[in-house]
């Protein structure tokens, strides 16, 4: 056992399981199986022991040198999740044994483990499939085993389940044999080595589309790619099909390592807590990423879709293939899959701006969880179980990729591949650390990769640069950014090696390029100072501090900057604004210039600004919300009067979605005729009218409807909700649902989403949508005070849930007031599983407070003086 971290005994190490699952009650939703592990003897000992969840384990035996030493005892330590089996006799230091244990579970229903999901299947009636959920630490749930990633061993598997089910797990089917009785037994080709968290299986009344790869794979062939669903859903999967076809050869080609085994499926599943989840050669979806229809889907979906089956796939080689050696890592896993499933998906899909997407949504969400006080490293200590789930975050899935984009755009994509290449060769079928991946692209690149990513992965937050400009040259400054604009001396320690990443024409023929900074501080000297941008390109996981002209200078050349670069100098202005590094005036007159401005992405970094300091001042200051939604009904009306209502045949994605945007955005603030119309549209629609609604319009439509419509709006909501038969129609409802105005069509929207008629999965979205609205966030937290039992019994049985719903509907308060009753409310609770959550709305909602009491009196000059 490892000091730094609680693991189970190192006295045997499993090698090979087989498992075999039968007796299962679709009434009782219960199993009974039996494994027998494999074991290499390490040290004598007259105890195993292996993880255990919610499992009964009715009997054991170990099998050593021709003789069956029987289990004795068996003991639980429900804290550790851990089943001590004593042996009736001590088994030798050395050789194999076979340990056996019979044991039965349950299907349950907390999408962990072996669970069931429900939903209507094609005659309308309620049904259930059956699917797992191992990451990080529910294979333990599911069957007794070594639940550690780097204790891999091998894979053989059985299922006994109804003729008319399909059953599928990580490889192909081996053997059926019918049992009579309507029964089945369905064997599977062995599995090759891998971590417990990456197994799987799957059962239930499914049906399939298949394609195959392009290339073709040594002794296999064309590998077939299949997406499963359950039935009448089918169709819907040939978007994610197409893409997944492509990736697998893509992946295959850069990482020099042909995709391992002989087939990929892709399963839709009802409930699901994450987006996806990368079982090997399984790999499970929540319906929305994954399923994806070309006439009744939001396009929005279209880009998550391909970018998710993108990031799933990356994981068969950097995550099975090869994996961390413990959780304290999970970062190499999703930071490297998030960068390069991006990377596919620009391949595939060029006009979509992927990168520039990463840029206003991935990277500012990175940032802004990252210049909080009680932000994390990107590798973080875990000592227990019950710790990893809370580190699945934007940390390590956004910061993590956002430093790998920055690494590899400085030594080159290619070379930073060819170091990935060299890393998966070495360690396959193994275990790695963040210092192997290190050693693999320093020596591809000829350069000592640890020295310069120690700190971006060891330490907290990130820095910010301010410039300082003299004549012909500039003075840049590192500091920890952090967004209450206070850090400390002690806080302020790291020196973080930051690529500047300066622009061409910034350099004379006598310049000094500077590729680093390295120090605190460094002049760059013989710039041609009219013309210089930082980070340019937007690759850098850093805030630059301009000066107050330089930023106006920045503004009137816009033009010639790239999407990316132009959300950056937006994101950075406003991060400066409201840390008090800068200006909120600054920030709200560099806006002020943007009102033709084109973009979709530049104006989705315009309105989440605008729409955050309309939130921030909504409770302490009205008079400030109006003037700030009357500034931006100004900024926002030539374009989404130019743009119109009407998608044109051949129009491009970006221009679509850039629609969808300033309708919603309009409509929130007032615009007459968009609500009109929205609202004349709605009418239409509820009354038979498919057609009046674009698909990619719902959401904007639906959310100004309930805003203004009051309880006929959530009447009509709530019945599409219940009707509606599009893949993402659900989603959007829940979404809109949260704007509602009244108290009493507030009260309604609550007790919804509580009810049994919002799946658990989906819980945090009308949440975020109440949160965001200032009319509802009070009501919002009332009721979680009111209805914390049954909120703590529905949404407890997975942690990630809980957390993420917490998170969701406490951090947009900027009231010192209300966030000293959250934490009476949570004192003395056991916040075990969502402590870090309540830690980050705690950061979130002092950082807003502060920004209201020292900002507010500046921001309502500055709409007074431009007569907001």
């Amino acid at each position: 056992m490892a000091s730094d971290r609680e693991t189970l005994p190192s006295h045997v190490k499993p090698t090979h399981y087989e498992l075999d699952l039968y007796n299962l009650n679709f009434d009782k939703f219960t199993y009974d199986g039996v494994v027998k592990i494999s074991l290499q003897l390490q040290e004598k000992t007259n105890s195993i022991s292996v993880n255990s969840k919610e499992l009964t384990l009715t009997e054991g035996s170990v099998y050593v040198e021709g003789t069956t030493v029987k289990v004795s005892e068996i003991s639980y330590d429900k804290e550790s999740e851990v089943a001590k089996l004593s042996l009736a006799e001590e088994i030798p230091s050395e050789g194999t044994g076979f340990l056996t244990i019979k044991f039965c579970g349950t299907m349950n229903q907390e999408m962990a483990g072996f669970y069931r999901s429900a939903y209507k299947n094609p005659e309308g009636n309620n049904d259930w499939m059956y699917s797992t959920q191992f990451e990080s630490c529910d294979a333990r749930r599911a069957f007794p085993c070594f639940d550690e990633p780097n204790l891999k061993a091998s894979f053989d598997f059985s299922i006994v389940v109804p003729e008319s089910y399909t059953a599928l797990s990580n490889q192909p089917e081996k053997d059926c044999q019918s049992l009579g009785d309507g029964l089945k037994k369905v064997t599977f080709v062995t599995a090759p080595k891998m971590s417990t968290y990456l197994y799987a299986w799957a059962c239930g009344e499914f049906e399939y589309i298949e394609a195959f790869t392009d290339r073709e794979y040594e002794g296999r062939g064309k590998l077939p790619v299949r997406v499963y669903t359950t039935k009448g859903l089918v169709e819907q999967g040939r978007f994610a099909l197409e893409n997944a076809r492509l990736i697998v050869d893509y992946f295959s080609e850069i990482f020099k390592i042909d995709y391992p085994l002989p087939k990929v499926d892709l399963l839709a599943v009802h409930e699901f807590s994450h987006g996806a989840m990368e079982n090997w050669g399984l790999i499970t979806y929540r319906t929305t990423a994954v399923l994806f229809d070309e006439k009744t889907s939001d396009a929005r979906y279209k880009t998550r879709v391909a970018y998710v089956v993108a990031h799933e796939l990356a994981h068969q080689w950097f995550g099975n293939l090869v994996t961390m050696d413990w959780w304290s890592e999970l970062w190499l896993n999703e930071g490297f899959a998030t960068w390069v499933g991006w990377l596919a998906t620009d391949k595939f899909h060029p006009e979509w701006d992927v990168w520039g997407q990463f840029v206003t949504e991935s990277l500012q969400t990175a940032f802004q969880l990252d210049s909080l006080r009680g932000s994390h490293p990107i590798e973080v200590p875990v000592k227990r179980a019950k710790e990893i789930d809370q580190i699945f975050d934007h940390i390590s899935y956004l910061k993590g990729s956002g430093t790998i984009r920055m690494l590899s755009s400085y030594l080159g994509v290619e070379t930073f591949l060819n170091g990935v290449s060299n890393y998966l060769k070495k360690h396959a079928y193994g275990n790695a650390t963040t210092e192997d991946l290190w050693a693999a692209l320093g020596e591809e690149a000829g350069t000592d990769v640890a020295a310069f990513m120690r700190n971006w992965i060891k330490t907290i937050g990130f820095p910010v640069l301010t410039i300082t400009e003299q004549l012909g040259q500039i003075t840049v400054r590192q500091n920890r950014f952090l967004s209450t604009g206070d850090v400390k001396p002690e806080e302020d320690t790291t020196t973080w090696w930051v690529p500047i990443m300066l622009n061409e024409e910034a350099y004379t023929a006598s310049s000094e390029k500077v590729a680093a900074l390295t120090t605190k501080e460094t002049t760059v000297k013989n710039l041609d100072t009219k013309h210089y941008k930082l980070n340019y390109g937007q690759n850098g996981f850093y805030r630059v501090n301009y000066p107050a002209e330089r930023l106006t200078k920045l503004g009137e050349i816009r033009g010639k900057l790239s999407v990316s670069d132009r959300v950056g100098l937006i994101a950075d202005a406003a991060a400066m604004a409201f840390s008090g590094l800068g200006t909120t005036a600054g920030l709200l007159g560099f806006l002020d210039a943007l009102k033709d401005e084109q973009s979709y992405l530049v104006w989705a970094g315009i309105t989440e600004q605008l729409g955050k300091l309309r939130s921030l001042f909504a409770e302490s200051s009205p008079e400030i919300k109006d003037g700030i939604k009357k500034f931006t009904l100004d900024l926002v009306s030539p374009t989404v009067e130019r743009i119109g209502w009407e998608f044109q045949p051949g129009e491009d994605f970006l221009t679509g979605r850039l629609r969808a945007l300033l309708i919603s955005t309009a409509g929130t603030v007032g615009h007459k005729g968009v609500i009109a119309e929205a609202q004349r549209r709605f009418k239409a629609y509820t009354a038979g009218d498919n057609s009046a609604i674009h698909p990619s319009l719902r959401l904007a439509i639906f959310r100004i409807a309930v805003a203004e419509g009051g309880q006929e709006a959530l009447d009509a909501i709530l019945k599409e909700y219940t009707s509606t038969k599009t893949v993402d129609g659900r989603e959007i409802c829940l979404a809109s649902l949260g704007r509602a105005r009244e108290p009493a069509v507030i009260k309604q929207v609550l007790a919804f989403m509580l009810s049994d008629k919002v799946k658990v999965q989906d819980k945090h979205t009308p949440a975020i949508s109440l949160s965001n609205n200032s009319s509802a966030r009070h009501a919002l937290w009332e009721f979680i005070q009111e209805n914390w039992e049954e909120i703590y019994r529905q949404m407890s049985g997975n942690m990630v849930v809980l957390d993420r719903f917490l998170k969701n509907s406490l951090n947009k308060f900027s009231s010192r007031k209300t966030l000293e009753e959250i934490q009476k409310f949570f004192e003395g609770k056991d916040n075990t599983g969502y402590d870090k959550g309540l830690g980050t709305v705690k950061d979130s909602i002092e950082g807003n407070a502060g920004y209201v009491e020292r900002d507010g009196e500046k921001v309502r000059e500055w709409l007074k003086a431009h007569g907001y």
